[in-house]
């Protein structure tokens, strides 16, 4: 593959001498980083009974870059490899004892070098599974089965990690589909603070009521975090079933949320999705204190010759002038415009007409178009921001498996490589 080289500063600093002229100018070391870097050989997690191999493999739900080490990457995993089942709303978890974890990479040589796992705990140091909540703790409805159809029991720790940020002090700040949760992590994956809707969390503090209202597996996908390390940023990936799904089915609006880490004071926004087709926004990340990247995607895969991907586009975002559309009463749907919900309001014209601004949104890349080689996968769904704008973007490689629509398991094949989809993180230098 034809590489274009782009380069980091590691360090900036230079060191002259005012009085000695042959003093040395010390020359800054840099990092290069590739197009395109592979996750190196993912070990075998499981083989199904008809031969079928998910790998580890599977992180690359978030990607946060190490401030202090710039060939270093931690990625995130979801809740595990899953399909389908035989009946309505049943889900088979390839491998039940599944715990989301963090593993960290280094770029060596081209390729991504697996160097620790941090798998993810509650708080009395327990794994966590990828398992679904009780109902009234962030259940989706869903039905576990394992492999041998054995119904698994709900976890009211389990979590299906999608956004991470690293913070300052090492530990790590997650959000996921099923509440949605926040959860803070020391730097060992141990939980420090659970934070949801429903009071079911640890620490006493919540989230507002209305994000209750996410729709099943499409809750809080993205999570950022503002350069000063004050704010946590979520992004909700779909418009929320908010009242129902009947009242929200041509709705593009989304809603991000603002956390106050010190206090727990959050704020609300509008964000507008580009069109209905969409799966949604897969990830967000801070540009500043108030400028973010998104990413939003379709559910195709880049050069499909049959049924090609037409959008996977990153977007730049601001919160300037944006309305606050958070609830003062803290009420199920959140704050209403006459009678109606922010989600009902369905688009620009409905926000418009009740006086809502949405946040700014422009275009700064098309993964389809301006990449230097063809971006072979269905999922665009990490975001990390390099010194010098270099923007990362991990996919989601499901395992390297996906649901064969039996109640089990097929390689997931790119159609484009015609090799079996692993993890793998993209670079490019973007204007912002």
């Amino acid at each position: 593959m034809k590489k274009t080289l782009l380069t980091l500063f590691a360090f900036t600093a230079v060191t002259l001498s005012a009085c000695k002229k042959d003093h040395p100018i010390i020359t800054p070391p840099t990092t290069t980083y590739p197009d395109m870097a592979e996750a190196a050989d993912p070990a075998i997690l499981m083989t199904t009974a008809d031969g079928v191999k998910a790998y580890n493999g599977g992180f690359g739900s978030a990607v946060a870059a190490d401030p202090k080490d710039p060939n270093v990457f931690y990625l995130l995993t979801d809740r595990g490899p899953n399909a389908a089942g035989s009946v309505t709303d049943a889900i088979v978890f390839g491998k039940a004892d599944f715990t989301p974890e963090i593993g960290k990479f280094r770029l060596k040589d081209g390729k991504l070098v697996l160097e620790q796992t941090i798998e993810l705990k509650n708080t009395n140091g327990v794994k966590l599974t990828g398992l679904p909540n009780p109902a009234g703790q962030g259940a989706t409805g869903e039905i576990a089965d394992d492999l041998t159809g054995k119904i698994l029991s709900p976890d009211p720790d389990g979590i299906d990690s999608e956004g991470m940020v690293l913070a300052a002090d090492g530990s790590f700040w997650i959000s996921d589909e099923y509440g949605p949760h926040i959860v803070h992590f020391d730097a060992t994956g141990r939980t420090i603070e659970r934070i949801n809707p429903f009071g079911t969390g640890t620490g006493g503090r919540k989230l507002p009521l209305v994000f209750a209202k996410r729709k099943p597996n499409r809750g809080m996908e993205g999570l950022a975090i503002t350069p000063d390390g004050k704010t946590l940023v979520g992004m909700m990936q779909s418009p929320m079933f908010n009242p129902s799904k009947s009242a929200v089915s041509n709705s593009v609006v989304l809603r991000i949320l603002t956390f106050d880490i010190a206090s727990g004071a959050t704020k609300q926004y509008a964000y507008l999705m580009d069109n209905v087709t969409l799966t949604g926004v897969s990830d967000i990340v801070a540009v500043n204190a108030t400028t973010f990247l998104t990413v939003e995607r379709d559910g195709l895969y880049g050069g499909d010759a049959t049924n090609p991907a037409t959008f996977k586009k990153v977007f730049k975002i601001s919160l300037d002038g944006a309305t606050d559309i958070s609830d003062p009463a803290n009420g199920a749907n959140g704050k209403l415009f006459d009678g109606k919900t922010v989600e009902e309001l369905n688009n620009q014209a409905g926000l418009q007409a009740a006086g809502i601004t949405p946040v700014s949104k422009t275009v700064v890349l098309d993964l389809l178009k301006d990449l230097p080689t063809v971006y072979p996968h269905d999922k665009a769904e990490g975001l990390a921001i390099l010194p010098g704008n270099i923007l990362v973007i991990s996919n989601d490689d499901d395992f390297g498996i996906l649901d064969n629509g039996k109640g089990g398991f097929a390689a997931k094949i790119l159609p484009a490589t015609k090799s079996v989809d692993h993890n793998r993180l993209y670079f490019k230098k973007i204007n912002l």
